[in-house]
């Protein structure tokens, strides 16, 4: 399989204005990195320190709550060499068990069928009639990122990644608020706009400076009509020493009802 089809694979599982952020003496002490809002924090900067407590703890109850999720998404794929690769992608989720998803190009013919759990990642080329399996660390050799089952769903969802507790500074522009976390691997800088508070962009960047990694995910084309705040349009851009270009559009999707996740290997395929 081509690296540049693994790689849509994998990201597809898988912006912010220049402005002077205000510094905080004392980080926010950590807490849980993914769902748990802030409650407590001494420091003199009281005011400076509540307006990020506020603010976080706001994202993080805007997270989306689901059970199930499935999507058909229009995906256009730009790779360094200027290679491109539009396709159509169905996609299933249990949170936290399993992630389906089912590739098709431009003539509806299904080219890629892939299955990621907690452990392993496995897919089929129903074109050369071959069946792949990995263990979910493929996803980090490929991507090169620290990516896992949960972080796949939460960027699929729109729900943030690599946004950390540890606020270090914020800013505010135009409409917009912008927190900077620092995580294990991530400075993130998370903007959203100041009176619905949905996320507009966020700035990863790499934490060893010897990379110079900056990913860019944008979010846009906001919807309500299926329950949760949901951005029907994304963006993902990352960029080190080449750089790739990945839109995301949502042209259908459901929340919460019953799926099924067929992955079953012909007897005609070569193991790989």
């Amino acid at each position: 399989m081509p690296k540049s089809i693994i790689a849509l694979i994998t990201v597809f599982l898988l912006v912010t204005a220049c402005r002077s952020p205000r510094s905080i003496q004392t980080t926010i002490p950590k807490k849980d990195t993914t769902a748990t809002e802030i409650t407590v924090v001494t420091n003199p900067r009281e005011d400076s320190i509540k307006f990020i407590i506020e603010n976080y703890n706001r994202i993080i109850r805007n997270r989306i709550q689901y059970i199930t999720f499935s999507a058909k998404v229009e995906v256009d794929y730009r790779d360094a060499d200027g290679k491109k690769v539009n396709a159509t992608a169905h996609l299933r989720m249990h949170k936290d068990s399993v992630i389906w998803l089912s590739l098709t190009g431009p003539l509806g013919i299904e080219g890629i069928r892939a299955l990621i759990t907690k452990d392993s990642v496995k897919w089929l080329d129903k074109q050369d009639k071959i069946y792949t399996v990995r263990s979910v660390s493929f996803l980090q050799e490929v991507t090169e990122l620290p990516l896992e089952l949960g972080s796949l769903q939460d960027l699929l969802i729109g729900n943030p990644v690599f946004f950390d507790s540890t606020i270090n500074t914020y800013s505010q522009g135009s409409g917009t608020i912008s927190l900077l976390s620092t995580g294990q691997y991530f400075k993130n800088l998370f903007t959203i706009g100041e009176t619905d508070k949905l996320a507009q962009s966020s700035k990863l960047d790499d934490l060893d400076l010897s990379r110079n990694r900056t990913c860019y995910l944008t979010y846009a084309a906001y919807e309500d009509k299926k329950g949760p705040l949901f951005a029907s349009k994304r963006g993902i851009s990352v960029t080190e020493k080449k750089k790739l270009d990945i839109e995301l559009d949502f042209k259908q999707y459901e929340f919460n009802e019953t799926l099924s996740f067929p992955f079953t290997i012909p007897k005609n395929y070569k193991r790989n």
